[in-house]
């Protein structure tokens, strides 16, 4: 009996679930489940909004740009279109400027027709494979780099650690 007894309590121990407890277990389920699910299906679909509206806000404070624009710059050029727009809106403003000479009129002219080929090159590097679509974006990075650091010295803006 000693044998006997110590198998039948190890096994009962081990795992906790007999078949018994098991069926149970899924009748039990049966039963609340549906009755969960009423009271809990709103307070799921009110969590996911508010981690889709957290993500989106997310992507709109790392992209630099209002949370209503965010449709505009989607896809995996996005955040260059934002860039893009961004480096346009500087030189409008560096054009709009009282101290604004002519070389800085001649820049922002150059500047924003490089922008128009910069942005129609991110659109259609859209659908390209993979490794093209990487190196075009790193591009198109690298122009805007050097728009953008002329753009804030003619704005009187040093960058850090930038030769004064």
């Amino acid at each position: 009996m000693g044998r006997k007894a110590e198998r039948t309590h190890s096994e009962a121990d081990d795992t906790g679930w007999t078949p018994k407890r098991a069926k149970n277990a899924v009748r039990m389920a049966k039963v609340i489940v549906p009755a969960a699910a009423g009271v809990l299906a709103p307070l799921v679909v009110r969590a996911a909004g508010a981690i889709r509206e957290a993500y989106d806000h997310q992507q709109a404070r790392r992209m630099g740009i209002d949370i209503a624009q965010l449709p505009e710059y989607q896809g995996r050029g996005g955040a260059l279109l934002a860039r893009i727009a961004g480096a346009a809106e500087g030189l409008s403003q560096l054009a709009g400027s009282d101290r604004a000479t002519e070389d800085d009129h001649g820049f922002v002219t150059r500047s924003r027709s490089t922008l128009e080929q910069l942005s129609a090159s991110v659109r259609a590097s859209e659908r390209m494979p993979a490794p093209r679509r990487k190196a075009a974006h790193r591009a198109v990075s690298a122009e805007l780099d050097i728009i953008e650091a002329e753009l804030l010295r003619r704005l009187g803006v040093q960058p850090p650690g930038a030769p004064t």
